[in-house]
């Protein structure tokens, strides 16, 4: 199934496009160019390849969770490890490949947006990497609870600018990063983290993370024996999904599953779940495309909440919001509270850490694994390690020492 092939060049079903303003045309086509004609010489997927399994580890494995699907009495449970990739997340395969497509084109600055952290990381080190000047724009209250993330972005040589306008999030962040490239295209590349954005972003993010379903097809087959029946991934603008999900596109035999943000529950403002279920999401344009955005009546944007904050963000690829309307891929929606419940499961039966935003995959992964025959088999993609999320699941779980910890730093004294 090619969601690339249709007529109209940028768009999937109703959603895609360039929606931007003029003074950004002619940078966007300039880089369409250069795109196509990358994607046309078989030389740079070779490069791309081997800059991958020489610096970033790949490929990653895929681990059988024996433990857990011992335990649940269900399903085989397999997960494809993004998060041993370098930087521990799936991330770097995106930057690395629009690194080399920065050297091509022969500018010398890169910026990009971040929620989560983990991209402005993959960014910071990809602009090390090839000597970039390099600024990350962050959401102010991302940057509060992604201090790990932020330290690390400085330490690469990274300038990061706190975004202090809107909710202070994910969105937020990306119109700085857009304001930015307006005035600065001549020497600047922006390094789109996620499959939105306008055309070409969504197709060349999907191109970059294509390499995880390459790799794990083979490798879960030879594995288990077989096609995986059910296909995970958490959903935030939807990398990582589309990611996995392209490896197996082509076999109606394995449904996929994204699964979003259901935070503290599906009222207004409460999640940040734009295609599951119970929505309210409603097609819109903004930041340059169309798709399914959280939004009013009046076409304002909705607040959103998650404990992770890569998917705290109001719109969704319009790949992925294509692939739900045509019934490709089922949508739902994981709390908070699940989502913890099931971090703290998975790094007690397994030792393995995920981040938050991958926890929402397994949370449904593992609600459904238990009602489905143990000769059946799930693959679940874990898009990256928890490291950068110690101090909010330490706050969720309610451990006390962390909470000595606070007291003592805010100068409470106990009675």
């Amino acid at each position: 199934m090619d969601v690339f092939n249709f007529d109209k060049k940028g768009y999937y079903g109703q959603y895609g496009g360039a929606f931007i303003p003029e003074v950004l045309k002619t940078t966007i086509d300039e880089l369409t160019a250069w795109f196509e004609k990358a994607k046309a010489d078989p030389s740079f997927w070779v490069a791309y390849v081997d800059l991958l399994h020489e610096y970033c580890g790949r490929p990653t494995p895929v681990t059988h969770l024996q433990n857990l699907s011992h335990k649940i009495g269900g399903a085989q449970i397999y997960v494809k490890r993004e998060d041993l990739n370098h930087t521990g997340a799936h991330k770097a395969n995106n930057v690395m490949g629009q690194g080399l497509l920065v050297k091509r084109m022969g500018k010398t600055r890169v910026i990009a947006e971040t929620g989560a952290g983990q991209h402005g990381v993959a960014t910071a080190t990809m602009a090390a990497r090839f000597g970039f000047d390099c600024t990350i724009y962050m959401g102010d209250v991302d940057v509060h609870r992604q201090r790990p993330n932020v330290f690390w972005m400085e330490q690469l040589g990274a300038t990061v600018v706190p975004v202090k306008t809107g909710q202070q999030t994910l969105k937020d962040a990306i119109s700085d990063a857009l304001r930015d490239w307006a005035h600065s295209m001549d020497t600047t590349h922006y390094v789109m983290g996620t499959v939105c954005g306008p055309h070409p972003f969504p197709e060349m993010v999907s191109y970059f993370q294509s390499i995880i379903g390459l790799e794990a097809l083979p490798t879960i087959k030879r594995m288990a024996g077989k096609l995986p029946d059910r296909v995970y991934a958490c959903v935030g603008g939807g990398s990582n999904a589309m990611g996995v999900f392209q490896g197996f596109l082509d076999y109606d035999s394995v449904e996929l599953i994204g699964v979003e943000a259901g935070g503290s529950g599906m009222g207004i403002g409460q999640h940040a779940a734009r295609l599951a279920k119970g929505t309210t999401a409603s097609a819109g344009v903004a930041q340059g495309y169309k798709t399914a955005f959280l939004q009013d009546d009046e076409g304002q944007m909705l607040e959103t909440k998650s404990v992770a904050a890569g998917l705290d963000y109001i719109g969704v690829s319009p790949i992925l919001a294509h692939l739900a309307e045509i019934g490709r891929v089922r949508f739902e929606a994981a709390t908070d509270t699940e989502v913890v419940e099931a971090l703290k499961m998975v790094m007690q039966y397994e030792g393995i850490i995920p981040a938050l935003e991958s926890a929402h995959a397994f949370v449904q992964g593992l609600k459904e694994a238990a009602d489905m025959k143990k000769d059946e088999v799930i693959l679940i993609n874990q898009s990256g390690r928890g490291d950068k999320d110690i101090f909010t699941v330490a706050e969720a779980i309610g451990d006390p020492a962390w909470d000595q910890f606070l007291r003592e730093k805010a100068g409470v004294k106990d009675a």
